[in-house]
């Protein structure tokens, strides 16, 4: 099983101003492990919903960046937009991706809000799963009044205490609320209309709280750009109720007042099933199966789960002329797979000795089970290595496109740079230890692997080498006379550390 990722989904009041928009993603970006899944701006509701994907403790540096950078750059007494709002970055859910589950999302909100209230001075709610109260389960019930109504409230009405943070809103910033939640897709509906009151009328009809579908919140919004009137919804489990069943209730409404459904949209990402179901829904699909239908998912068994087709995903990824993934990369890769060789030849050994026991087979299947789980525990982590050395460099690039005219670039320029070096010396470290391991398994080993352990160790030596490398090209930009000192001291130490 590979690593766990959770996905995080801020949304931020900025949906006009380019340079900010990209200043806050950028913010997420350049926290090695994180992969930016979705950027969806819109400028009448002034808001970007960014989706991103990284390992947990990535996910929370991220999510607390992205709210230090929306925080210096917007002003909500400047802001204005269709779509409801309490803060700079108003809302920051954590969802469980592969293979978490809620209850970490939990824990990780509430270490991230804890973290956004003492650091940054923004009275957080803790909504949805995370909640402390019951009443704050509903993130609109958290957000009534939105940012103007909260700072008349908060610090005189006890019912809208923050969970973290100060007891009072910040003066530009205002709150946040950050939660755990499960999938949810965000739908909108555009109707040729300009008629506010049926769309508001409509909305309250087909939501949860007017006794409408379950599971489902619906607002109406007027989009100045398109003189239309929208109906924004969200499924907040699509399971229970689906796109096809929301967007038949809307047609049914629009149909009753002759409106016409000009199109629609979906914000951010949304599972395939979900849209799988909605077209075999209103294809009125008879006796339809996605799972043997479907040509790409027919495809993708042809191809099997077989490692080869892992092996070539990753050598064309290598051979691309973009600049990630890289040397950083190759290298835990290369360790890695001396790990992977090492598990092979210890799980080898110790069936070997349990079939055909010799002298102090005991000792050295308890000696060769303990190095096993060494080795997975290295090879985990270099697996996590091989996508933060990628991101640690596209962070770098990310960097060097903020403005030259902006104070940040040369700041966030050294900064990618320490990230960039950082990452393959913690490589470097990990393969060492995994040779030295290696080395030791051979004492206790079978001799029908012999082979393999060296390949084994030849492989994380190369490892080794090529992190040291990628080491080295970072340090020659960084300015940090001490920094660079103290790394190739540490380089060094690693060096002398290889055996044969």
């Amino acid at each position: 099983m590979g690593q766990m990722l959770i996905q995080c989904v801020p949304n931020f009041s900025e949906g006009r101003d380019e340079a900010k928009i990209s200043a806050v993603v950028e913010a997420a970006r350049s926290v090695p492990g994180v992969i930016v899944l979705d950027v969806e701006k819109d400028a009448d509701h002034n808001r970007t919903v960014l989706s991103f994907a990284a390992p947990p403790q990535a996910a929370g540096e991220a999510a607390f960046r992205v709210a230090r950078k929306a925080a210096e750059l917007i002003d909500l007494n400047h802001h204005r937009g269709e779509h409801p709002r309490m803060g700079a970055v108003d809302v920051i859910p954590f969802v469980p991706l592969l293979p978490g589950s809620l209850a970490e999302c939990v824990e990780l909100a509430k270490k991230c809000g804890e973290r956004i209230g003492r650091e940054l001075q923004i009275p957080v709610y803790l909504y949805d799963h995370a909640a402390q109260r019951p009443e704050r389960r509903n993130l609109a019930d958290v957000r009534k009044g939105q940012f103007e109504g909260l700072r008349l409230e908060i610090g005189k009405n006890p019912a809208r205490a923050p969970d973290f943070g100060p007891e009072r809103i910040h003066p530009t910033a205002g709150a946040v609320a950050v939660g755990a939640r499960e999938q949810i897709i965000n739908f909108n509906v555009n109707l040729e209309s300009q008629d506010q009151e049926w769309a508001k009328s409509a909305a309250k009809k087909i939501r949860t709280s007017g006794g409408g579908l379950p599971a489902l919140r619906a607002k109406e919004i007027f989009l100045k750009a398109k003189n239309q009137v929208q109906i924004s919804t969200v499924l907040t489990d699509y399971k229970r109720t689906s796109l096809a069943a929301v967007f038949g209730a809307v047609e049914s409404e629009a149909a009753a007042k002759k409106i016409p459904i000009a199109d629609t949209e979906i914000i951010g990402l949304a599972p395939a099933a979900a849209l799988v179901e909605f077209a075999a829904d209103r294809l009125k699909l008879r006796g339809f199966n996605p799972e043997t239908q479907i040509l790409e998912r027919q495809i993708d068994k042809l191809r099997g789960d077989g490692w080869v087709e892992g092996v070539s995903k990753l050598m064309r990824a290598l051979a691309e002329t973009t600049p990630t993934p890289g040397g950083g990369s190759a290298a835990a890769v290369a360790a890695g797979m001396g790990c992977a060789l090492g598990r092979m030849a210890v799980g080898i050994s110790i069936e070997s000795f349990k079939k055909k026991p010799v002298a102090g087979a005991g000792d050295r299947i308890g000696e060769l089970g303990n190095r096993c789980d060494d080795l997975a525990a290295l090879g985990n982590n270099l697996e996590r290595c091989v996508l933060e050395d990628a991101q640690a460099f596209e962070a770098v690039m990310a960097a060097f496109r903020i403005p030259k005219d902006r104070e940040e670039r040369t700041e966030g320029i050294q900064h990618a740079f320490k990230l960039a070096a950082e990452t393959p010396i913690k490589t470097a470290r990990l393969a060492l230890r995994a040779l030295l391991i290696l080395a030791d398994a051979q004492k206790h080993c079978a001799g029908s692997v012999t082979s393999d352990l060296k390949t084994g160790r030849h492989l994380c030596r190369a490892g080794i080498y090529g992190a040291i490398e990628n080491v080295k090209i970072n340090l020659a930009s960084i300015k940090d006379f001490e920094f660079v000192k103290r790394k190739r001291r540490e380089m060094q130490e690693i060096l002398q550390g290889i055996c044969d």
